[in-house]
């Protein structure tokens, strides 16, 4: 089946330049969608790259906590299947498979017709989470049979991060058919272990890069929030949400040894009982609300589109000063953080994920760990945040140990910026124009980071191209049956194949 939509196309929009002070002074806060993109029309073979998708989803590419539980042979095959199922792609861009100490990372360079232009380079990661085995009953269909049934296309990866290799590979082969070539070069780099920090394959690959000699990409893409509707709070259009900045990542072991026993004879403190005060004594000290740079870009592009009852609000942040807090602020964050969202949009976040201790009913452990995962904001390094854990539990028969790869928050990229219009515009081509684009301070994290934490790549721009039917659906990601939708799959290769020629306008 050849699927054939409707999309839009249009020059890119330069945004005039507005004057904060005049807009701060008049109470103007005008809108900053882009308007009336012209239509145009792609041919996608949907039948087949179903097929292809559904093939990937087949082939258990799991990162594990327990980075020794590390199953190459599917790693193996999955490239394998890649170079089959793409072969044009193969027989032009150079290939290169990377990662230290294992290479499983996957390189490609299309060589442009300019080598003078600055490269554009597009992120995926192979890797996908477990599925844990309880989970197992909940799912309608197997989770890595890669099953299309009921116009999904079901399995772990459909959405989180399959779809979003696929869809570039298959926008590529399609333009190669072609003969189409790029005017800059473009790099596809595919990472093995996003789903624990990026450490091996996307950080390796970053430094290569460097080292190879480049100085900046206009571009860079990567995954994060797909087209949800409701997916932001207060606004229930259909939303595109593009992120410009992410928080950092840093993850603590908290234990304590001590003397264990029997339990018959307990002590006045057990040592699950001390690390159970540090962790509440923990949560009860949460870091400060900060209103982030990229939080006031956020609501300079969403604010106009909400409620108006609480713009002066949201006019207050986008056009707010660091430094200083004024009244509209203060009244922002006391209703932001009543959601869970957008409160973590405002401060580093502290989140316990792991509780061990015990072997058996009658005996005291002499040991208990907790591990607690932090999302820092700017500033908040690794020795700030083991501080401030020192400083809220006052217990020094508790250890601390950075058991992660840690990383701190990224660097902004410009959300009024040629790489962001190309971004919008093609959403546009795609999906039309009925719906909110807007720039978003990443809550959580992927790869991109290790490019955006460098010189070469301040630019980086993060979007799922694929459309979810409700906020129902975005449970799928690390959840239970993980989906999507089969005809919003052909989209998300014309948004692709759609993108590589916008890029030659940057």
């Amino acid at each position: 089946m050849k699927f054939r939509y409707l999309t839009f196309a249009g020059p890119l929009f330069a945004l005039a330049a507005i004057s904060t002070q005049a807009i701060a002074q008049d109470g103007d806060f005008p809108s900053l969608q882009m308007q009336d993109v012209e239509q145009i029309s792609i041919d996608v073979d949907l039948d087949g790259a179903i097929e292809r998708l559904s093939k990937a989803i087949t082939f258990p590419t799991i990162s594990n906590q327990d980075r020794e539980d590390f199953d190459t042979q599917a790693f193996d095959d999955y490239h394998a299947f890649i170079q089959q199922a793409y072969p044009l792609v193969h027989e032009t861009l150079k290939r290169e498979i990377l990662g230290d100490p294992r290479p499983y990372s996957l390189l490609y360079t299309w060589e442009g017709k300019n080598p003078d232009l600055p490269p554009a380079l597009f992120y995926a990661h192979q890797d996908v989470v477990p599925v844990p085995p309880d989970s197992r009953d909940e799912w309608e269909q197997e989770p890595f049979a890669g099953t299309v049934a009921d116009g999904y296309l079901w399995g772990r990866g459909a959405m989180d991060d399959k779809n979003q290799i696929h869809g570039i590979l298959e926008a590529a082969e399609m333009r190669l058919a072609q003969g189409w070539q790029p005017e800059r070069t473009l790099y596809f780099v595919f990472g093995q272990d996003e789903e624990v920090g990026g450490p091996e394959g996307a950080a390796h690959i970053a430094q290569v890069l460097e080292d190879r000699g480049i100085e900046r990409f206009a571009f860079v893409m990567d995954e994060s929030a797909p087209l949800i509707p409701g997916i932001f709070p207060g606004l229930p259009d259909n939303t595109a949400l593009i992120g410009i900045a992410q928080k950092g990542y840093l993850s603590l072991e908290l234990a304590i040894n001590a003397v264990g026993g029997h339990s018959s004879q307990p002590p006045e403190e057990s040592n699950i009982g001390i690390l159970a005060e540090a962790i509440t004594k923990l949560e009860d000290a949460q870091f400060p609300y900060r209103i982030h740079p990229a939080l006031r870009a956020q609501y300079r592009y969403l604010g106009p589109e909400l409620d108006e009852e609480l713009q002066p609000l949201y006019s207050a942040v986008a056009f707010g000063k660091e430094g200083e807090m004024t009244e509209d602020e203060k009244k922002f964050i006391e209703v932001m953080a009543g959601n869970p969202v957008t409160r973590a949009m405002m401060r580093t976040t502290i989140a316990v994920t792991m509780f061990n201790a015990g072997i058996k009913d009658n005996v005291l452990p002499p040991s208990a760990t907790a591990v607690v995962n932090f999302r820092p904001m700017p500033g908040d390094t690794p020795e700030v945040i083991i501080q401030h854990v020192k400083d809220a539990i006052q217990d020094d028969r508790i250890t601390l140990r950075d058991i992660s790869a840690s990383t701190p928050a990224t660097a902004i990229a410009d959300p009024e910026g040629p790489g962001y219009k190309a971004m919008e515009k093609t959403i546009r081509q795609i999906w039309g124009n009925d719906l909110v684009v807007a720039p978003f301070f990443v809550i959580g994290g992927s790869d991109s980071k290790h490019f955006q934490a460098r010189s070469f790549a301040p630019d980086v721009y993060t979007f799922t191209a694929i459309q979810l039917e409700n906020m129902k659906e975005f449970e799928g990601f690390h959840g239970v049956n993980e989906r999507l939708l089969v005809d919003e799959y052909a989209k998300t290769i014309a948004f692709f194949y759609q993108i590589m020629s916008n890029l030659d306008e940057l």
